[in-house]
């Protein structure tokens, strides 16, 4: 599986001639999912849901589908019937040829006074891949590469390095990293490839790795 980091928390899985985009939102390129025959969204914040985006991507391949949850779903499925699919914690589905389990219900706590979205968090292939959306959700599974979300309103790096730990993966790879600037970028990469017990690396946008 070919996996291509794009802006902010997109990335891209491809395999066996078929694509898979992970959150493509506004923090991401216009032409992030472009191109995808699936297209799995988390949740409905800016940065990871765009309707540019996603109406670009549906419009560019007419038998791409869009999987996410209902609060996403309600914005997209009157342009694309039949084409996008509510899930939620618990569900497992068949994307473009990519086995994907549903794992999570809520949205990181950002503070007390805010409201929580529902979020999702997607594992690929049997673990072989874990984005959590916008919360630090353990599966329950072996996870091969997590996709972790390094930088955001709601979460501090000693939690990020917890996260780590307990989920354990082979690998990881930052994502939710559009905040971050290039002076913090070393502190952030030395502190959780020193303390988060895995194999650590940053892909920049347009970088890809096999998995």
């Amino acid at each position: 599986m070919k996996l291509t980091k794009k802006s902010h928390a997109c990335v891209r899985l491809e395999k066996e001639g078929q694509t898979l985009v992970i959150d493509p939102g506004g923090f991401s390129e216009e032409d992030a999912a472009l191109g995808a025959d699936a297209i799995l969204v988390t949740h409905e914040h800016p940065d990871h849901f765009d309707e540019f985006r996603l109406r670009a991507a549906m419009e560019n391949n007419p038998a791409a589908h869009i999987w996410t949850l209902k609060s996403v779903a309600g914005q997209v499925e009157a342009a694309f019937p039949g084409r996008v699919h509510t899930v939620g914690h618990g569900d497992a589905f068949t994307a473009a040829g990519f086995d994907v389990q549903v794992h999570g219900e809520l949205h990181a706590v950002i503070h007390p006074d805010i409201p929580r979205v529902t979020n999702v968090g997607y594992l690929i292939d049997g673990g072989k891949v874990f984005h959590p959306g916008d919360a630090l959700t353990v599966p329950g599974e072996a996870v091969e590469t997590l996709l972790v979300p390094v930088m955001a309103p709601w979460n501090k790096i000693s939690e990020v390095i917890d996260y780590l730990r307990e989920v354990r993966p082979r690998r990881a790879y930052d994502v939710h990293d559009a905040l971050l600037t290039d002076l913090a970028l070393p502190l952030y990469e030395g502190h959780l490839g020193r303390l988060g017990g895995t194999e650590h690396q940053r892909l920049h946008p347009g970088a890809w790795t096999e998995v």
